[in-house]
């Protein structure tokens, strides 16, 4: 059942709040592999711990509070802005029905991976692993509820065939797809076996199309060469939105 206008945008407000609150994590992530994960702030104030230390705007309270106008975790409006489109966009395929709780919760987690590894190249264990858990635990309870669109057995045999898939790619060419690109599958096969074999094929089809288009296009415009790494994250997670979206709409 789709959803009133009035629900599409309060779920886009949500996005945007959602997606301002990641620069701080960006901040703290966005670290090479050899590198620890950043505890302070570019002008060395404490970012604290547990939450607080990760959930923020751009600014901390110290820095607020001095007037200093440098942002760490810069992006902030830009992730604002996708977090909103893609709130709105999977609010108005999926309607009402009960995933969508859990698409708008894993989204913002899935838009920082995202970010970190256009960043630095990284998606690190500490969401991917969590966001496959979480997004698994969650669909489970969703096939509980009357209404739901999609099958949690299948969902959870997506994520074990995508993530089984992706790890032979990298046996296969260790320096075209990272380890960390096999452990973001796990959570890609979850939400796009959810809705079937089908969307799970167009999802993962269409990341690496677009990561192939991306390609291309850097080259012909002499900002890479053949063999330069570039970061599959981003391009998993549309192709992830992209097929959730097309699941949604034809279940």
């Amino acid at each position: 059942m789709p959803l009133p206008w009035i629900g599409i945008v309060a779920a886009a407000a949500y996005g945007a709040v959602a997606g301002s609150l990641l620069p701080r994590a960006l901040h703290r992530l966005a670290v090479p592999p050899e590198k620890p994960w950043r505890g302070a702030c570019p002008r060395g104030h404490p970012l604290g711990a547990g939450l607080r230390g990760l959930i923020g705007p751009a600014r901390c309270g110290p820095c607020a509070r001095e007037g200093h106008q440098g942002a760490y975790g810069s992006g902030g409006g830009a992730l604002a802005v996708a977090g909103a489109a893609a709130s709105a966009g999977l609010t108005a395929a999926v309607g009402a029905r009960p995933e969508l709780g859990v698409w708008l919760l894993v989204a913002p987690v899935a838009l920082l991976l995202a970010a970190v590894d256009v960043k630095v190249m990284r998606l690190p264990d500490l969401l991917t692993l969590p966001l496959a858990a979480g997004c698994a635990a969650l669909l489970g309870v969703v096939a509980l509820l009357p209404g739901a669109g999609g099958s949690w057995a299948r969902a959870l045999a997506g994520g074990g065939v995508l993530a089984g898939a992706f790890f032979v790619l990298f046996l296969i060419s260790p320096r075209g797809l990272a380890f960390g690109d096999v452990k973001l599958a796990l959570s890609v096969g979850v939400a796009l076996g959810w809705y079937g074999w089908g969307v799970l094929f167009a999802g993962a089809f269409l990341g690496f199309a677009l990561a192939a288009l991306y390609g291309v296009a850097l080259m012909l415009t002499r900002h890479a060469a053949r063999g330069t790494a570039m970061a599959f994250g981003p391009f998993m997670v549309l192709g992830a939105l992209g097929g959730v979206v097309l699941g949604a709409v034809a279940a």
